[in-house]
């Protein structure tokens, strides 16, 4: 079958994986309706994305528990848990395939840390798509690199599974100076205490009867 692209809306350059990558076949782009699209009575349509239902600690959870996976399988050299948290289209890769695919990052010890402390921010909001895969896309704001990704998620099980992974790190926005703190001028030396007040200034004595 002939090998089609999975289109980045970020036009990212770095590794992609999709679950069918090793078997030669690719997902269509997205905004072009597949094999999945359901048929209506006046044949194939194309149906337009729409927003995911799923909340905000529901898709923190995907974003992060992917990318720390990915992390950590470039640090180790392990893809055996990143694999068994994809679909099983995803699993159509090897655990070894997909340490070929992600050799470049573990090369370049990309580091993905950041996403464990840092909160995202999405460009591209859950959205399902036609194929009824999960499609998000955001980046960390991390400094002085920032962790920029796209992920899609396929059902399986009642669960959501890793299907389409992109990630790459790109200058983070500059740190702003930092703000010289104005000294605090010094107090004049201390002098002597002031005299007593005189007694032209002290409260008059009651003279007793």
């Amino acid at each position: 079958m002939k090998r089609r692209r999975f289109l980045s809306t970020a036009r990212m350059t770095q590794a992609m994986v999709t679950g069918l990558l090793s078997a030669g076949l690719m997902t269509a782009p997205l905004d072009v309706a597949d094999a999945q699209t359901k048929k209506t009575e006046k044949g194939d349509k194309v149906h337009a994305a729409r927003p995911a239902n799923i909340d905000r600690n529901g898709v923190l959870i995907l974003i992060r528990g992917t990318l720390l996976a990915l992390d950590q399988a470039n640090k180790t050299g392990n893809y055996t848990v990143l694999r068994d948290l994809g679909s099983p289209n995803f699993q159509a890769n090897s655990a070894a395939g997909l340490g070929d695919i992600f050799a470049n990052q573990r090369k370049q010890a990309l580091d993905f840390g950041a996403v464990a402390v840092l909160d995202p921010q999405l460009t591209l909001l859950p959205q399902i798509e036609p194929n009824g895969m999960l499609h998000m896309a955001g980046f960390f704001p991390s400094v002085p690199m920032q962790v920029n990704f796209e992920l899609l998620f396929e059902p399986a099980n009642r669960q959501w599974k890793i299907y389409g992974v992109s990630v790459n790190l790109t200058s983070g926005a500059p740190q702003a100076p930092d703000t010289p703190v104005a000294e605090q001028q010094k107090p004049d030396d201390a002098g002597l205490p002031p005299d007593a007040p005189s007694m032209a200034v002290q409260p008059k004595k009651t003279a007793k009867p």
